[in-house]
């Protein structure tokens, strides 16, 4: 009977999916354990070794189970919902402040961040959402409830104030407009809103250091010792690793402290410092293959639902990894945006798992 069931389990996985991404955070936890090396201190990547290890079994046992129900369960995906919300509006009572923003239980010596378990679930309500009136999608009023959803954890979060996060599940629904369809008036007046309220937020709730950061992404020497510090350092070491790399525990930039965060935001430099472009190369290939089979899941799903949540899910991944590489390069402002199943972040491993789950569960059964 046990033996049933484990079979039945195994054979729930999608290889083709789930091999890129565990394929990704061993490199990822190959990178955590490199920079460390220098500070020997190796409790971030056992942390990171545990998340992974729990996050892969979670995403195999809800790929083992028939998610169909969530199409037709409009009062369970509701629930979830509610849910997310109050966990981020708790962070806002009984979350201490970390590096000014409010954005973690502390459990002991365990921090959970809700804002990507809540992208997971604006995702499915989204799905839901969009499948169930996709002859109504071109009318406005579709829009404007969607965009609701969105807006709702999208406020509680920029309170924290968490930027970076905020703009994710932004992306989020944005994308998924996209997908469903839009009229191009329409679109035009939402890009103008956005506009609008970027103005507005410049002016009126950005901090400081919000500003400065943004500030010096437009102009990298107008603070290089200060806040572009990050950002010129992160070049710096993609530049130091040029082909094959400086070699595992060798980055100067990553070893010697003057890249900032190298196993969270900065992942990517220390990856291309310590293991060069051809590191980079195999980290773009796994990428690929892991967004490529997620792709083909929306072309091939058999209800609007799967393929609905296919693409948020895709579109999620494609959007950090951009923001995330993009920082590093000095592309985009420095917003805190981790690379997908790579950076060290127990909350977003499993998140991203979660996710991983519930898309070879609808891919298997539609």
């Amino acid at each position: 009977m046990l033996g049933k069931s484990f079979k039945k389990i195994i054979h729930s996985i999608n290889w083709r999916i789930f091999g890129p991404a565990f394929l990704l955070s061993c490199f990822g936890l190959l990178s955590i354990f490199s920079s460390s090396i220098s500070r020997g201190d190796f409790l971030n990547f056992e942390k990171q070794l545990v998340a992974v290890f729990i996050s892969s079994c979670v995403a195999i046992f809800i790929a083992s189970m028939d998610l169909r129900f969530l199409k037709a369960n409009s009062y369970f995906i509701f629930s979830f919902y509610v849910l997310s919300l109050f966990s981020l509006a708790g962070l806002l009572i009984v979350a201490g402040q970390t590096r000014g923003i409010q954005g973690w239980y502390r459990l002991g010596p365990i921090s959970i961040d809700p804002e990507p378990f809540v992208a997971i679930v604006l995702i499915i309500v989204l799905s839901k959402y969009f499948s169930s009136r996709h002859v109504e999608i071109h009318m406005l009023r579709s829009l404007f409830f969607s965009g609701m959803y969105a807006i709702l954890p999208v406020g509680l979060v920029l309170m924290q104030p968490d930027l970076g996060s905020s703009l994710s599940l932004m992306v989020i629904w944005l994308g998924m407009v996209l997908f469903s369809g839009i009229k191009t008036k329409h679109l035009v007046a939402l890009f103008v809103l956005l506009g609008i309220v970027f103005v507005c937020s410049w002016n009126f709730y950005l901090k400081d250091y919000q500003k400065q950061r943004i500030m010096s992404f437009l102009n990298p020497n107008i603070d290089s010792k200060g806040v572009a510090w990050s950002a010129n350092q992160s070049k710096i070491a993609i530049g130091n690793g040029g082909l094959l790399g400086q070699g595992i525990g060798k980055g100067s930039q990553t070893q010697y402290g003057f890249l900032s965060e190298p196993k969270t935001d900065f992942i990517f430099s220390s990856i291309g410092e310590e293991f060069g472009l051809l590191g980079i190369f195999v980290l773009f290939i796994l990428f690929l293959a892991l967004f490529w089979q997620i792709v083909s899941v929306v072309f091939q799903a058999q209800s609007n639902f799967a393929a609905l949540f296919a693409f948020g899910f895709a579109f999620l991944i494609l959007a950090q990894i951009c923001i995330n590489v993009g920082m590093c390069l000095g592309l985009f402002p420095v917003v805190g945006i981790p690379l997908p199943f790579v950076s060290y972040s127990g909350s977003f491993t499993l998140a991203f798992y979660v996710g991983l789950g519930i898309l070879m569960s609808l891919e298997k059964r539609g």
